[in-house]
């Protein structure tokens, strides 16, 4: 099994930026995929990012030059820097782990960008 622990979440104003932080422990693969969803008030989960440990990423159109996924040397973690958010950026960030042995999710941790 592999647990994923995000923290970094918050509120900021339009503009800002955050850094959100995502650990897996358990049985973690050298070879995997970690990346962020992220699920709006009525709207269905979506892809934000992600990056596998053999480098290839992903961004969802809409954070396309504002977000930057990164993965740490020890391949069980990943971050995501936020940089210009925008209202529409407001929602609950899942970070996500996929390896052979399947796919794994955290609790969410919530992004609200308001004045």
């Amino acid at each position: 099994q592999v647990q994923l622990v995000e923290s970094g979440g918050g509120l900021v104003q339009p503009g800002g930026s955050l850094r959100l932080s995502c650990a897996a422990s358990g049985s973690i693969f050298n070879s995997n995929t970690m990346g962020w969803y992220r699920q709006a008030p009525g709207k269905e989960r979506e892809l934000v990012a992600l990056k596998s440990t053999a480098g290839f990423t992903n961004y969802a159109d809409s954070v396309k030059g504002r977000f930057t996924i990164s993965r740490g040397n020890a391949k069980n973690t990943v971050y995501l820097q936020m940089n210009n958010l925008k209202p529409e950026d407001t929602a609950v960030y899942y970070c996500n782990a996929k390896q052979s042995s399947g796919t794994y999710w955290g609790q969410g941790t919530q992004v609200t960008v308001s004045s």
